[in-house]
Parts: C-alpha cells; structure tokens; sequence
C-alpha cells in the first residue's frame, strides 16, 4: 500500500506547471506540450492558456482541444447506492448500480458488493487491485451498517454480538462486531467480515429481523452525507491511498 501511496502523489501532486500536467496526461514530451500550448490548443476552466508555467490547481480542469484531460490511470468513485440497484451488472431486468456513474470512465466494477435492498456507501473502480484490496478479508477493514430492526434488541442480544455469534450451517462463530444501540430498534454495527447475508444472519441468530440496511463507512472511507441515493463523486487521493 505505501508504494501505491506515493505513485498516486506522484501522479496528483500540486500545484503542477501546465507543461507538466499536459505531459503527463496525454504521455508526450514536455517539448511537444510546450508546443501545443503556445498554439493555443489548451484551456484551464474554459479560459485560453498559452503560459507553460502556469500553475494547476487540484480544482482546475484542462482541456486539450476541447477535451477534459484527467491524470487518473484509473477510476474510483463512491455512490450512495439506492434500493433497487444491484451492485453487479444488471440482471435480470434489475437495473444495475454502475449505471448511476454517467462520466465518461474506463470499464467499473464494484469493489465489494451490496444487497439489492441495501442502501449506502458502494466503491466503484476501474482499478481491479485496489478493489481487491478493499474487498480482501485479510484488509482487517471494519464496514459499519445502520441497522433498522423487527423488534427491540436487548442488552443480552447486543452482547452476543459483540462476542461473536455462530451462523446458521456455518462451524465458526463471526469475530466480534462493534455495536452501538441508537434506539430500541435501530443500531450500528460495525463487522471486518465479509460473510454472505452476515448482518442479517447475525441479527437472525439473536431472534431479530433487519427491516433495512444502510453501509456508511469502508476502513476509513464514510459515505458523504452530501450525497444524496443515487448521486456520487469521484474518491480524493486520500480516500484511494486507504486501501
């Protein structure tokens, strides 16, 4: 991960001469993009700009020829996902989660996966290692849930999941989560497993029924609460270095 880090700062790093910028985002030589520079072939935010020296900003966007560059060798967003979406390719008439992303973006995949009732934080990358890393279970990332419940949980039921609890036809118990009770019937759970159904399955094994599921945090990505379901934004260089 330290190596990814400081590739991607080397990519990112600001303020950045527009020479440089334009070099690097289309792989020519600082001399051809001098060139193509001075003929007036570049804006920065819609404006002409014919200084090779100019200052890049984070916030700037360059265009060549009309064209917006973008210095990503890949993709990373996060969406907050609505219900109704699967987070894989649509099927069976389900419309599918990465077709919210209308940017134009190399081929996405989700880096872990949603329910199609589950709502919230879902990462979308073109990057098939760094969706690995995220998805991995030896990352040791915690996933935090807000958990609408049936009926109340208790104290007694909170504890047991806290212990770990064991999964109908499974022979291992779940590692302990981080529970935090809201109300009598809404709680946040926090788990670093990635079990099929497990918040659900946990919550069965207590006697309870999950009425709904929302994801608000990967490790140390939470969902921005600007984001309304069905909008996203692109990750900061901070939030990709995470994983």
């Amino acid at each position: 991960m330290i190596s990814f880090y400081f590739k991607l700062w080397a990519i990112m790093k600001y303020p950045c001469r527009l020479d440089k910028y334009l070099s690097k985002a289309k792989l020519i030589s600082r001399s051809d993009a001098k060139k193509t520079i001075k003929n007036k072939r570049v804006m920065v935010n819609q404006k002409s700009v014919t200084s090779t020296q100019f200052a890049i900003q984070e916030i700037d966007k360059v265009y060549l020829d009309e064209q917006l560059l973008d210095l990503h060798e890949h993709a990373y967003y996060m969406l907050h996902k609505p219900a109704g979406y699967l987070s894989t390719e649509e099927e069976a008439g389900h419309p599918s989660a990465l077709s919210l992303i209308l940017d134009e973006t190399p081929k996405l995949h989700s880096a872990g996966r949603l329910d199609i009732d589950t709502t919230g934080l879902l990462l979308l990358t073109s990057d098939g290692q760094w969706s690995h890393r995220v998805s991995s279970p030896n990352a040791n990332k915690f996933k935090q849930y807000r958990v609408e419940l049936a009926d109340a949980i208790d104290d007694s039921d909170l504890a047991k999941l806290r212990e770990g609890i064991l999964l109908r036809g499974e022979d291992k118990p779940t590692k302990p989560a981080i529970v935090r009770r809201v109300n009598e019937t809404l709680i946040d759970i926090e788990i670093s497993e990635g079990r099929y159904h497990q918040v659900k399955r946990m919550l069965a094994a207590v006697g309870n029924r999950v009425v709904s599921l929302h994801r608000q945090m990967i490790g140390e990505i939470t969902l921005d609460e600007s984001l309304q379901p069905g909008e996203y934004r692109r990750l900061s260089a901070l939030e990709v270095s995470y994983f």
